[in-house]
């Protein structure tokens, strides 16, 4: 395990509700919240991976709980900040990373194949959110985290359905600070880049395509789950207490890269030709 750059008991007394919570990159951001002293509940669809997911917490001395349900259902989202509150007195940070994708050309992508992904990312981080209003306003210094992503900052093949979801997901936190601030609210997003062992890239990368992706990367590598935990604990601490309406994007500059037009061996042969200054 990582050396923390954290303080062991930043987070002692918080809260925190993570959607998608059983694996990868949001299991992850639970399990740096509670190793920083919140008490977490995680919330997705499958029973037996969260049961797992929990003792795993739960052998290493954290304070973790589970409630199964899936957030495009309203009453479910409701249900999932109802367990959290009585099983741990109140909520303070609700995490929405419940999300879905797949690779498909839109000329070929259905309607039901659009709305699946829209309702779990974009409905499913309203759902949440304004199920926990209550509670979140109850704290006076809470926090919504949204999980975003950097596909929509340039054209994506393939991903029109998972870009709109996360546009989406990344204006209505923007509508949020400014409505919900007032109430001690703050509302901030998460944009991870590529990030390496998660099942986001075995599945959309093709075999091979993490080592040409890395070097594309300014940072020379793909980030990791501890990169976007480490971001998550920030934003939940006191130390981001005046930050809201940002989206952090956790990709080492890999959004600001756009495809070389002069190869840098070109570049470089153009360089020493040209005259000194």
């Amino acid at each position: 395990m990582p050396q923390s750059p954290f303080r062991h008991d930043l987070l002692h007394g918080k809260v925190a509700l993570i959607t998608g919570g059983g694996t990868g990159i949001c299991f992850g951001i639970a399990q740096e919240l509670a190793r920083h002293g919140a008490s977490v509940v995680l919330m997705g669809r499958r029973e037996e991976v969260l049961k797992e997911a929990v003792a795993s917490l739960h052998k290493e001395g954290l304070k973790a709980a589970f409630v199964s349900g899936d957030v495009r259902d309203y009453g479910q989202a409701e249900k999932a900040v109802a367990t959290t509150v009585a099983t741990f007195g109140r909520l303070d940070i609700l995490l929405n990373g419940a999300a879905g994708n797949f690779l498909c050309p839109t000329d070929q992508l259905s309607a039901n194949g659009f709305k699946t992904v829209i309702d779990i990312d974009l409905l499913g981080t309203f759902n949440m959110t304004r199920a926990a209003f209550k509670d979140l306003k109850s704290s006076g210094d809470s926090l919504v985290l949204n999980i975003s992503a950097t596909l929509h900052y340039q054209g994506t093949l393939m991903q029109a359905h998972v870009m709109a979801a996360k546009a989406g997901i990344e204006a209505l936190g923007r509508n949020l600070a400014c409505e919900w601030g007032e109430h001690g609210i703050r509302v901030c997003a998460i944009a991870p880049g590529a990030i390496g062992d998660t099942e986001g890239m075995r599945r959309l990368a093709p075999m091979g395509a993490d080592k040409k992706i890395a070097a594309e990367v300014p940072l020379r590598r793909l980030g990791s789950i501890q990169d976007i935990a480490n971001a998550a604990v920030f934003l939940s601490s006191s130390a981001a207490s005046y930050i809201t309406g940002e989206v952090l994007v956790v990709d080492g500059g890999a959004w600001l890269i756009k495809p070389a037009l002069v190869t840098r061996e070109m570049w470089e042969k153009l360089a020493a030709k040209s005259p000194r200054a």
